[in-house]
């Protein structure tokens, strides 16, 4: 049984704590605000076709996002370490079950998302300086450019991949709230276009909650505090603070910018073909044709903000793991007292490079909704399953209506990997297979792992 927080390996490494709250808070704003909000919801339209249960859906995925948050931040505060699920299953589970999220967090999570992000960076960029042509060896050069880039930054330390953090968040939310202010002061929009079109189908249960991994996958990114819980200074107060009030801002965004979707065009205007640029297609109607640039700087910005906070965060996950002997100890070295997992960092960015020469990394994030909402529904479980194993266990913050929140958010993230799977049993097969990749290589490094494997 766990008896306090320093039963793990990782517990006793002697982290210099130094990111402050603000730091964390911008690195989840800039974790979660990447291109999903701005490219999902004309998925969801074409899809769903009611303006207001477009809303409704990203409401719930605020709220299922608060609730994960606030359960987040009762584990955080309990075991304020790095590595976020890692931590959480290993302590509440298993060795097994924690190297398992580790494994998904390295293929999918992290190395994957940022792969995808660099791409679609360069892709963006590319209509900026080139938009008639996108040779595809100049996409890939840019990707690497902006992964190696943002690597040498948080090699270099906390304190230079905090600045940068804080400036890229600064900056992205400043211009969304610009977009959104301008669009209702000065913009050509029309609240009428909030009327559903008629006749309306009731989209099915399937539909609808394949439309909410849409959601989630915009909101993916809200539990990035706890990857960095053992930097933090005061956690016992910034942890809660930061998921929380970072999931909440995040989330009133969110819906300020599908208002200025449906504000700038009709239902039936989003639905048609692109569905993807859907932001640039709501300014180009509010202010005329110069306004698809000012989106595509901004989704430049906000992209290269998303995939730095990841280059930072996913390491801590495999320095934990190798702090408990449960990824190879070369990792585990970090710069000086505090200093970053310089190790690890490259660990990853070399994945992300694999990942963008290769193209393969596409079919992984099709379907990483599906790893995030099953190993999430995990770690929140396992407020439960330590509440009852080890009730000493110091919680400075605990889930408030326990066990309502725990588990409602289990019941519908079941319900999201259960309808997925037969919606898309495709990208749910695949997500499964990622998964089990893992259990072979547990299992060849069981054998170093010796003593460190109690939980």
């Amino acid at each position: 049984m766990l008896r306090n927080r320093s039963s793990s390996p990782a517990a006793n490494q002697k982290n210099f704590r130094q990111v402050s709250g603000f730091t964390a808070t911008c690195l989840l704003i800039s974790n979660v605000v990447g291109s999903g909000i701005f490219t999902t919801t004309g998925f969801m339209v074409r899809d769903v076709g009611d303006p207001w249960l477009i809303l409704l859906l990203w409401v719930v995925g605020a709220l299922l996002a608060l609730a994960g948050a606030v359960c987040y931040s009762e584990l955080g505060t309990a075991l304020p370490m790095v590595g976020g699920e890692y931590i959480y299953l290993r302590h509440a589970y298993s060795p097994f079950l924690g190297f398992l999220s580790g494994w998904a967090s390295f293929t999918v999570g992290f190395g994957a998302a940022i792969a995808a992000g660099a791409v679609s960076f360069s892709s963006y960029l590319l209509q900026l300086i080139s938009p008639n042509i996108e040779p595809l060896m100049v996409s890939k050069v840019l990707a690497l450019g902006l992964v190696w880039t943002f690597t040498a930054v948080h090699v270099a330390g906390v304190g230079p991949g905090g600045l940068v953090q804080q400036i890229l968040t600064v900056l992205k939310v400043g211009l969304i709230l610009g977009l959104i202010t301008a669009a209702f002061a000065l913009g050509n929009g029309n609240w009428t276009n909030m009327t559903p079109p008629k006749p309306v189908t009731d989209p099915s249960f399937g539909v609808m909650f394949v439309s909410l991994i849409f959601v989630i996958y915009a909101y993916s990114g809200w539990n990035t505090a706890g990857y960095i819980a053992g930097e933090m200074t005061n956690p016992e107060r910034n942890i809660p603070r930061t998921m929380i009030g970072g999931t909440l801002l995040v989330g009133l965004l969110y819906l300020a910018l599908n208002l200025v979707y449906f504000y700038a065009l009709p239902v039936s205007a989003i639905a048609t073909p692109p569905l993807l640029p859907v932001a640039e297609k709501a300014s180009v109607a509010l202010f005329g044709p110069m306004a698809g640039y000012f989106v595509t700087v901004m989704l430049c910005i906000s992209i290269a903000g998303s995939v730095s906070a990841m280059i930072w965060a996913g390491p801590r996950v495999y320095y934990a793991m190798a702090k408990d002997g449960l990824f190879p100890a070369f990792f585990s070295k970090t710069r000086g007292v505090g200093g970053a997992p310089q190790r690890s960092i490259i660990l990853q960015s070399l994945w992300a490079t694999i990942l963008i020469l290769s193209g393969t990394f596409e079919q992984l994030v099709i379907y990483s909704g599906v790893i995030l909402a099953f190993f999430t529904a995990l770690a929140v479980g396992a407020v439960i399953v330590l509440r009852y194993r080890n009730p000493q266990l110091v919680r400075p913050y605990k889930v408030p209506l326990y066990p309502f929140v725990p588990a409602l958010y289990i019941m519908v993230s079941v319900m999201i990997v259960i309808y997925t799977g037969m919606e898309r049993p495709t990208e749910s097969a695949w997500a499964m297979a990622t998964v089990l990749t893992g259990i072979p290589l547990y299992f060849l490094m069981r054998p170093a792992i010796g003593d460190n494997r109690s939980a």
